[in-house]
């Protein structure tokens, strides 16, 4: 796309000095993105939740169909990239943070979910060069934790073990990231990694999901990342958990499906047939 039109739209609107970040380095999927995001926000307001997770599935619910794009935050260098339109499993996790945030402190402008998606997706919640995006979900849990954004609660649930795991996929899988090619990039998500050489951290097994105890801990609306078995590689896919019932359900940008969908098998099933995933972490927006 060309960036007189991304940036267009954002160069239009006035109180864009209440940004912390410049117009300039904002783009944008679509000329409509702004007013999309108004209606879901307005939408958010009118739906009678008033607790995070409940505003989480709200907003999950409404994004159902939506069409799953791998890579849309990827260019020549890195944008505050505001897109509703194309999601993939962190995109999509973001978007709800983003949503719900603006919902929780009563506000209804696309510059309050521009914000909450710097926030949530980089480091100290300031976009920076390719770098300061928290590409790990480790990395993306502590940081945001840290400040108050949201907090993991894995720990806290019947039959949480911990694994310790070195994390450095992509700097051991340099070739997979083009901006990985510059060295001095690489070196800075190298220095990254460095603090996340035998990580530890918990989660719970998959076999147990379903489990009265378990199970007990689990709430509707919360985020949950899937344990890779990927050597280097912490997390390798996210979404958030739906309860039907006495049932939980996966509701989650899907590659295979190409869009946001609800799975129709429940939660241990889904993690049954993912060969690669040997547990979940549960996060929760912190009100």
């Amino acid at each position: 796309m060309k960036k007189d039109i991304l940036f267009a739209l954002a160069l239009s609107f006035a109180s864009l000095s209440a940004f912390a970040i410049a117009p300039s380095d904002m783009r944008f999927h679509c000329n409509n993105d702004t007013l999309k995001i108004n209606e879901l926000l307005r939408k958010g307001a009118e739906c009678g939740k008033n607790n995070a997770n409940e505003l989480v599935a709200f907003y999950a619910k409404q994004l159902l169909g939506t069409p799953y794009v791998a890579h849309t935050l990827e260019s020549d260098r890195e944008w505050l990239t505001i897109n509703i339109d194309e999601l993939d499993c962190t995109t999509f996790v973001e978007t709800l943070y983003a949503l719900t945030r603006a919902t929780l402190d009563m506000r209804r402008s696309w510059r309050d979910f521009a914000r909450n998606i710097e926030s949530i997706r980089y480091r100290n919640g300031e976009l920076g060069d390719y770098s300061s995006r928290l590409h790990y979900v480790s990395d993306w849990i502590a940081n945001n934790s840290h400040r108050g954004n949201i907090r993991e609660v894995t720990a806290e649930i019947d039959g949480a073990k911990y694994e310790i795991k070195t994390i450095n996929f992509m700097t051991a899988n340099r070739d997979k990231y083009p901006q990985l090619a510059d060295s001095a990039m690489f070196a800075k998500i190298k220095n990254f990694e460095i603090g996340y050489r035998m990580h530890r951290y918990p989660y719970l097994k998959k076999e147990w999901i379903d489990s009265k105890k378990t199970a007990a801990g689990l709430k509707n609306g919360d985020f949950v990342a899937l344990i890779s078995k990927t050597e280097g590689l912490d997390v390798s896919h996210m979404g958030i958990i739906i309860k039907e019932g006495n049932s939980f359900k996966l509701l989650h940008a899907s590659s295979k499906e190409k869009k946001v969908v609800l799975e129709k098998d429940d939660l241990k099933e889904t993690l049954r047939r993912n060969r690669s995933c040997t547990g979940i972490r549960i996060i929760r927006i912190v009100e």
